[in-house]
């Protein structure tokens, strides 16, 4: 009885088994036609209720008109007002505030992850000046450059650029010190260690970022299209505003939905394409 007492009987450990699931597994796979008929019911659940809404004028229609008077609006604006004209203008102050963000950004990114000088430098500035507002720099903005298409792409391009820095060099900060080390012990110098170390792995954050960061370029586009512009889907919306016609404006939220949701797909196929070793670590 006391060697009883003294070595007590250990019961086998129990393990527990996950049992298994579709819908709540954790990167194990996922059937197609589950994703899609998701995508599906996010689409048209908010869709459906904005129609019944609307339909039932259960809110007034200057303030929530129905589906098919925003399409209509839609159509309207493009056989009429020559539409297509301001998606043209708008897509291009984008493309050039956002490449010039890239341009500026991803340098100063890369510089601030690899050297601890350049991010002493460049961090208290960037880490600051993001907090501000770019609204705020309207005015000087103004006296700057003016009111002409400089002052709408600086807008654009101050508004991503400092997201871009700061995520780019957070990306190279994510390299592992081990992978430089290894370069350093295989002979190679400085300049290949940023060039066949550094640049390869940090290569697809970049594009991501990029592909991530152009959101921001489209959200300043109507503040930038506040000064002085005379066509750009900015100064469509803040025209119908005036004249409250409601389904202009929603239809062309949409629709800088629709072509930032397209520029989204085009830069996640180019990354595919680009970096298809990244695949895993995206998903």
């Amino acid at each position: 009885m006391v060697e009883s007492s003294l070595n007590p009987i250990v019961k086998p450990r129990e393990y527990r088994y996950l049992s298994p699931s579709t819908f709540w597994s954790i990167r194990q796979g996922f059937p197609k036609w589950l994703s899609l008929l998701l995508i599906s019911l996010s689409l048209l659940v908010p869709l459906t209720i904005w129609s019944i809404v609307s339909s039932l004028q259960i809110l007034p229609p200057i303030f929530l008109p129905t589906p098919l008077a925003v399409v209509e609006a839609g159509y309207k604006m493009f056989t009429e007002a020559n539409l297509l004209a301001d998606v043209i203008s708008s897509s291009g102050r984008v493309l050039a505030g956002f490449v010039v963000a890239a341009l500026i950004g991803v340098p100063i990114g890369l510089a601030m992850g690899t050297f601890y000088s350049m991010d002493s430098l460049f961090a208290p500035i960037v880490g600051t000046v993001r907090y501000m507002p770019v609204t705020g720099f309207v005015p000087l903005i103004i006296i700057w450059v003016g009111l002409g298409e400089s002052s709408k792409i600086l807008i654009i391009m101050l508004g991503v650029v400092l997201y871009n820095a700061i995520m780019v060099a957070d990306a190279v900060k994510f390299i592992p010190n081990e992978m430089i080390n290894v370069a350093y012990t295989m002979g190679a110098t400085r300049w290949d260690v940023v060039t066949k170390v550094i640049l390869p792995a940090t290569f697809p954050s970049v594009l991501d970022t990029l592909r991530v960061n152009i959101s921001g370029a489209w959200n300043f586009l109507v503040i930038a299209e506040l000064l002085a512009a005379q066509n750009g889907l900015g100064f469509k919306i803040i025209q119908a505003q005036r004249f409250l016609q409601t389904e202009k404006v929603l239809f062309i939220i949409v629709l800088i939905g629709a072509i930032g949701l397209t520029i989204d797909y085009g830069l996640k196929w180019i990354s595919h394409i680009l970096t298809p070793w990244a695949d895993q670590v995206r998903h």
